[in-house]
């Protein structure tokens, strides 16, 4: 194949995959409209977090879109938007925080804080959208 027929091709598998960017939530809830609507700001996890647990037992990876909330049940999926530039990204909750009183409503993964452009700021104003309610699942079972 020539240079610029390979260059092609790749472009159509790059779209075909949402830009290498977003995740399987985007496809299934991309469209869906909020139930409730959270207003605060949001942080995100450190990397030195990255293989440890979360609330709910599954492992902490950076480039899930995953959130902490200190009270929505975990599965709950949220579309966060930054209100400053309109960017967005779907995330699952899967641990509890951010703590610390500042206002802040979410932490974010990398992946997700990545998404929406707030790794140099750190914390931006966010609305949380809600757009369905998690069941409270864990990956695993807790032992007694």
């Amino acid at each position: 194949m020539k240079r610029s027929a390979i260059m092609i091709w790749c472009v159509g598998l790059i779209a075909a995959a949402g830009c290498g960017r977003g995740s399987s939530l985007d496809a299934q809830y991309g469209n869906r409209p909020a139930t409730e609507v959270l207003v605060g700001k949001a942080s995100y996890y450190h990397d030195s977090l990255a293989g440890n647990p979360t609330a709910n037992g599954e492992t902490y990876r950076r480039r899930r879109h995953t959130a902490a909330h200190l009270s929505l049940p975990f599965c709950t999926v949220v579309r966060v938007v930054r209100v400053d530039t309109g960017a967005s990204v779907i995330v699952r909750i899967n641990d509890r925080g951010p703590f610390g009183n500042r206002g802040r409503i979410l932490d974010l993964s990398r992946g997700a804080a990545e998404e929406i452009d707030m790794i140099e700021r750190g914390v931006v104003p966010i609305r949380a959208e809600i757009l369905e309610r998690g069941n409270g699942c864990t990956s695993h079972p807790r032992r007694r």
